[in-house]
């Protein structure tokens, strides 16, 4: 039996690959303005998940374009409550008027990270997106804090693994500062995506598996080689029962 699994991109940052990328995906993580994005670039990306069926979630991020929302911010609760709700405010202006539904939030990159493992942060962050909270899901990372935050506070959760990034054996993410952050070979992403999705184990830097459930499994939009890996994935995942899309 054919197994369908959910392969996401974050998108609208700015690389301008989204109209190849789309037929490939079934979600998307549109940037909305705090590290990457614009209500152009929403629009863009909206109008191309609602062409290509591609489920639609936000992916706010820390109020930081000079870093591109990678690098941890020192800042208030109060402030960073107030820059998510501004970065959801202008996403939600241009999808309400395309009608198009809304199936997630992502925080990205060092927002991402921090709240994995600050309990203080991550109550922050959800307490910013609580007017979503019966509505959508929250894509996060396997057993971390905000994970158990958010469902001890009734946000619905989807675990999320990356398809194109290495791990250290306590299943945080390899540092975009070292050489082996990235899985740029399209055929070791298949594998590593494999091992998830069928064995629900993940394949570390020092070579052990560890075991990780997952619902969603990302690509990044900006990996240099992300429509090489999307293409070859697409092709050689049905060989193992598994598809993308239906």
């Amino acid at each position: 039996m054919m197994r369908t699994i959910d392969i996401n991109c974050d998108v609208g940052e700015g690389v301008g690959n989204e109209k190849e990328l789309f037929p490939m995906i079934s979600s998307c993580n549109i940037a909305c303005g705090g590290h990457a994005g614009s209500k152009e670039t929403i629009r863009w990306c909206l109008e191309l998940a609602k062409e290509f069926n591609v489920k639609v979630g936000a992916h706010p991020s820390y109020p930081d374009k000079e870093n591109f929302g990678r690098v941890s911010m020192s800042i208030s609760d109060a402030d960073l409550i107030k820059s998510i709700q501004a970065q959801m405010q202008l996403f939600e202006s241009v999808r309400s008027k395309l009608n198009t539904p809304l199936h997630h939030i992502k925080p990205h990159g060092a927002l991402y990270n921090d709240i994995a493992k600050n309990e203080q942060l991550s109550q922050a962050f959800l307490k910013s997106i609580k007017a979503f909270k019966d509505e959508v899901y929250l894509y996060l990372p396997f057993n971390s804090v905000v994970e158990k935050v958010a469902k001890k506070n009734g946000y619905k959760v989807r675990i999320e693994a990356f398809a194109d990034r290495n791990y250290n054996n306590d299943l945080n993410l390899v540092s975009r500062k070292e050489d082996n952050a990235l899985i740029s070979n399209e055929e070791e992403v298949l594998k590593h995506v494999l091992r998830m999705a069928t064995d629900n184990v993940v394949k570390t830097i020092k070579n052990e598996d560890i075991a990780m459930n997952a619902d969603t499994y990302c690509i990044h939009g900006d990996t240099p080689s992300a429509l090489q890996i999307l293409m070859y994935i697409t092709e050689h995942l049905p060989e193992y029962n598994l598809q993308v899309k239906p």
